[in-house]
Formats: structure tokens, C-alpha cells, sequence
């Protein structure tokens, strides 16, 4: 085969930076060597932090494996395949990935993955099961603090008035769970509930979405992070709105952060804030109204027992302790997926002690518990079910840098250098354990 000219380089370079397609290259050892623009953006991930971990470190695969896995060990192409997976930010992704063997010289030398992003595709076309199928209502919202409670009285007021509305706060904080109240406020059952799912939204979606609004007089339109369009297709959004404005719908929009702000950035068209804003609702964190911490676990358990026979009803004082000191960062989801990890290892127990907790949340929490991580959690021992072999190793990883950096007083470089790893990527795994 020809030589390429090396003067041809940076036309390549420049190519797969901005294509439109993600492009993600590995040796055959799994290790990133090309990682463009389009995949850090479908991803959450940048070159720098994926450099040096293999494909298994950076991503938790639910039911398929990894396409660029089989390639590397079959050697043969994958075309056409739908991917769901979350990648180490917690982000729920769907791609359809074309995926080949790269064959140098000597043989196989690696793969490479062409993937489009489906994620606000998939979601709108079959939106994902609630494990609560019920319509939801104000009153299954937990309100039990002055904050929320300001929070639903004004929500109610916005779903009598019929005008726009939106949400800020958090990710995690329920804006979903808001917006669909607001809708069955006052809504008859009949009407639609329509949400736009703006990450990483296409213009074909929002091009869709003005005939779409013309299916029915009456219904609620959700723009979900309106914050996280591009600024053309928040004007397009806008002009679609303005149009239909004057029907008999109610509109709502979030965002994850102050408008101010979003606006000051760039990142948020201010006339289209402007359109929202005739009631502004935000929505607290869960650090700010901790007096909603244990009513949601006690809802929480009271609808697992329902459901699905659960035994567990009780928490006990040093787990609550521990859950009204930790600062959620997650919000309301984490401590949901929190319960749900507990209640899937629970057996015949009735009550949320503290071995029940998963040892990921024991070392995030560590700085508020008198028993922390101890090297002998790590032990292998036969009446002890087994971890996955992933979630095992990311423990482990955790323990063992947070020992190296106690051992080197915290500083970072010193810990790099004995571990024999970059600055970066300490850092990069260090900020990994306190998400």
C-alpha cells in the first residue's frame, strides 16, 4: 500500500476530530490511542482521562458486552449494533456503533468504533418503565421540609395558571417528578404528557417536535435540560414554541444551574429562559433539606414491601447517623439507587444496618463514620457472597489510593510517582471516588 504523505497528517487529524460520528480506537490491549471530539461529547469523557485505562475500567456494561471486546477477540466486524451502557460519570448512553479490526503488519493490532448517539432518540421513542407505573401526583412527592414544601405550593399554583414553567436544580433532584405533577394537577387523564429529552438532542428531533405539538389541543410539553441544547436549536425550540404558544398547552422546561449564569456562559438563550419564566420554581438539593432524608426511605421501603413482599421496614440509628451526614451528592436518585442496591442484597433481613451498606458508599462516606474501610473487607472469605469481579476491583483501586495518599500526606505528586501513574490520571481516579 502507498505511503501516506506526512504532510496529509493534519487533515486527517483535523477529520477525525470533528467528525460527526464518535470515533474511539484501541490497541489490542484495549487501551485508548484515538479518542475524538463527538465521543468525549456522547461519553462524558475526555482523551486525558481514558489514555491509559482499558475499555473494562471506564465503562459498566448492563446486558451486552462491549463491541469493541468482541472485535478484539474475534477479529471479526460488528455492524449495526445498538449499545446501552453507563459510562463512569453515571450517564445512561445508547449508540449504534460500526465497529472493525484494525490489521497491521504483524496481525491484529487493535479496533476501531464508529458510533452515533441515539440516547435522546431512544428515550423519546420508548420512554423507560418507572418502577412506578402510577401516574405521578403531588402526594407521592416526600415534602416534609419548609423548602419542598414551598416547592409544591407554588407548583400547584403553576398547573392552575396554565402558563409556563421552570424548573431549576440539581441533577437528581426530581425535576422529572415535578413536571409530570404539575401535568396530573389539574390534567384529565386522557391528555398527553410529552417530554423532550434535550441531551445530545438532533435537529431531526426537535425539527419533529412543531408537528408533533399538533397532534393534540391539550397536553404537556417537558423539555428536559433545555440548558444542554445547542444555542441554534434552543432558538429553533423557541420559534416552535412561540408558534404554538397560544393552544391550549402548558409548557415546561428545566435546567441544571443558575440562568444567570447559564446565560452569562452561553450556554442558555436568554429570550427562551424568558419564555419559561413566568413561574420559577427550584428545586433545593438534598444536602439543603435533609428533613426529607428518612421520610423518602420510609416511603421508599413502604412501597418495596408492597410490591415485592420486602422484610425490611427499620433503619438502624449509626445507618441514619451516617445518611443524614452525607451530603448526596447525587441528590434524591443516588440515595434511590443507594436503597436499591441495598434492597437487592438483602435477604431475610429487616432492618438497614450498616453491613448491608455496599462498600463503595462505606468509603465515600468514611469521613463520617467511626469504622472505615478496612484492608481485610478485601478478603475472599466462603461465607461471604461475591462481588462482581468490576465492582470488586474499583473497591479495591479505591482503598488501596486512598491508603497510598495517606501514606504520602495527601500530595499528590509524591502519590503519582510512588504508584507510578501521571498526575493526571491520580486525579482523575481520585475525583472518580467521590462521585
Amino acid at each position: 500500500m502507498k505511503n501516506i504523505d506526512d504532510s496529509l497528517f493534519p487533515f486527517y487529524e483535523f477529520a477525525v476530530r470533528h467528525a460527526a460520528v464518535g470515533i474511539h480506537a484501541v490497541d489490542i490491549n484495549g487501551r485508548t490511542i484515538i479518542y475524538n471530539d463527538k465521543m468525549k461529547e456522547i461519553e462524558g469523557l475526555a482523551l486525558e482521562d481514558v489514555g491509559d485505562r482499558s475499555i473494562l475500567e471506564l465503562f459498566n456494561f448492563d446486558q451486552e458486552e462491549s463491541t469493541l471486546l468482541k472485535v478484539l477477540q474475534s477479529g471479526k466486524e460488528q455492524l449495526n449494533v445498538k449499545q446501552t451502557y453507563w459510562n463512569r460519570n453515571g450517564t445512561e448512553i445508547t449508540t449504534i456503533n460500526d465497529t472493525y479490526p484494525v490489521v497491521g503488519s504483524v496481525g491484529q493490532i487493535g479496533a476501531v468504533e464508529l458510533a452515533r448517539d441515539v440516547t435522546a432518540l431512544e428515550k423519546f421513542v420508548l420512554q423507560p418503565f418507572r418502577k412506578n407505573s402510577d401516574p405521578v401526583t403531588f402526594n407521592q412527592i416526600i415534602a416534609s421540609s419548609p423548602p419542598m414544601k414551598v416547592v409544591i405550593t407554588t407548583a400547584k399554583k403553576a398547573a392552575r395558571a396554565k402558563l409556563p414553567v421552570l424548573l431549576i436544580g440539581e441533577t437528581g433532584t426530581g425535576k422529572d417528578l415535578i413536571a409530570e405533577s404539575i401535568h396530573n394537577e389539574l390534567s384529565p387523564s386522557s391528555t398527553l404528557f410529552y417530554t423532550l429529552f434535550c441531551h445530545s438532542s438532533d435537529p431531526i428531533l426537535i425539527g419533529r417536535l412543531g408537528k408533533d405539538l399538533n397532534v393534540s389541543e391539550s397536553l404537556t410539553l417537558f423539555c428536559e435540560r433545555i440548558d444542554l441544547l445547542s444555542i441554534p436549536l434552543q432558538q429553533k425550540l423557541l420559534s416552535i414554541l412561540l408558534e404554538a404558544q397560544r393552544s391550549n398547552k402548558q409548557f415546561i422546561a428545566s435546567i441544571g444551574d443558575d440562568p444567570v449564569e447559564l446565560i452569562a456562559a452561553g450556554t442558555l438563550l436568554k429570550d427562551l429562559y424568558y419564555f419559561f419564566a413566568s413561574f420559577t420554581l427550584r428545586i433545593p438539593p438534598l444536602r439543603k433539606r435533609k428533613e426529607d432524608i428518612m421520610p423518602f426511605i420510609f416511603s421508599y421501603l413502604e412501597r418495596r414491601s408492597e410490591r415485592y413482599g420486602s422484610s425490611l421496614t427499620e433503619i438502624t440509628p449509626d445507618v441514619e447517623q451516617l445518611f443524614l451526614g452525607y451530603d448526596w451528592p447525587g441528590n434524591v436518585r443516588e440515595l434511590e439507587f443507594l436503597l436499591d442496591e441495598i434492597s437487592s442484597l438483602a435477604t431475610t433481613e429487616t432492618a438497614i444496618t450498616y453491613d448491608l451498606l455496599p462498600l463503595h458508599f462505606r468509603m465515600k462516606s468514611a469521613d463520617i463514620t467511626e469504622e472505615p474501610t478496612q484492608a481485610t473487607d478485601f478478603i475472599v472469605q466462603s461465607d461471604k457472597e461475591l462481588l462482581p469481579l468490576d465492582q470488586f476491583l474499583r473497591e479495591a483501586e479505591g482503598y488501596y489510593l486512598q491508603k497510598a495518599m495517606k501514606l504520602n500526606n495527601k500530595n499528590i505528586t509524591k502519590t503519582a510517582h510512588a504508584l507510578g501513574m501521571s498526575r493526571q490520571n491520580l486525579q482523575y481516579r481520585l475525583r472518580k471516588l467521590k462521585k
